[in-house]
């Protein structure tokens, strides 16, 4: 979600409602300022009201990376656009080459994306499980077909494809296909 704050545009990245014993309630929460990249922590107190920016989410296309910034077609009007990395941040880890995903516009300018919650990959490197390892419920790591390293169950193997949750970055499932 994105709102006003001190006459900037921020997102929120995480929030905490906190009810302590004594006092009154209040949100904590991490906002990062759209224009600078700059990121701070605001207590907003029970009953603050704040102002929501406006916010569209537009489906794009995803083109190269150049090393410092994401390049990104539009869908609807075919107009290309980058984003720097550094908004994107650990998502990068997820993005295929020509995949389609959701980017959210902050007032009119591309700001980040959004990545489905869950995605399948296909692993492209897997280190053999040890036979014995499976009394613990064990795990190794392995790369997945974007250059993202997620550990998985040992019985997964070069060429299975996993589902991944995009937010925590773990294993969920191997997909049958």
């Amino acid at each position: 979600m994105a709102i006003k704050y001190n006459g900037d545009t921020c997102l929120i990245l995480s929030y905490d409602f906190v009810n302590p014993g004594k006092g009154t309630a209040f949100t904590r929460t991490k906002l990062k300022n759209a224009k600078s990249g700059k990121i701070f922590e605001v207590s907003f107190r029970s009953g603050e009201s704040i102002e929501e920016a406006s916010v569209e989410y537009r489906k794009s296309q995803y083109m190269y990376n150049d090393g410092v910034d994401m390049t990104f077609m539009d869908n609807a009007t075919y107009d290309q656009f980058t984003l720097p990395l550094d908004n994107i941040g650990d998502m990068a880890d997820f993005i295929l080459d020509g995949k389609d995903l959701i980017v959210v516009y902050v007032d009119s300018q591309p700001f980040t994306i959004q990545l489905p919650p869950k995605m399948d990959l296909k692993v492209t490197d897997a280190p053999p499980g040890n036979k014995g390892d499976t009394a613990t419920g064990g795990s190794k790591q392995v790369t997945l077909e974007t250059g993202a390293k997620v550990n998985v169950p040992l019985f997964i193997k070069e060429g299975d494809v996993v589902r991944v949750n995009t937010d925590t970055r773990e294993y969920v499932e191997r997909v049958n296909q």
